[in-house]
């Protein structure tokens, strides 16, 4: 399963706390293959036009499966279905209204 992570441009950001890099470490640690796509700057809501159109809100990180549907929650809990490896169980979820 391919899939790609959607992310803030801070890829320095390397610490537990940070929202993206706790994601992005699950997804290396399950062996997940994925694909990093960074959406713009952190701080400007301006630059997340793509995130807000596809998930409904603005907040990152999000996962885009291969069929285009998408999957969004807040970090830790993104991590933990990563780590309890329920991630594809996400796939096809109804788009947030």
């Amino acid at each position: 399963m391919a899939v790609k992570l959607h992310r803030c441009s801070g890829m320095w950001a390397r610490f537990s706390l940070h929202p993206c890099w706790r994601v992005q470490k699950a997804l290396d640690e399950a062996d997940v293959e994925y694909e990093v796509v960074q959406e713009g700057s952190a701080r400007k809501s301006s630059s997340r036009a793509n995130t807000i159109e596809r998930t409904g809100q603005k907040k990152f990180p999000w996962i885009e499966f291969e069929d285009g549907s998408v999957y969004r929650e807040e970090s830790a809990d993104i991590a933990e279905t990563i780590k309890s490896g329920k991630l594809e169980e996400k796939r096809g979820a109804p788009a947030p209204s």
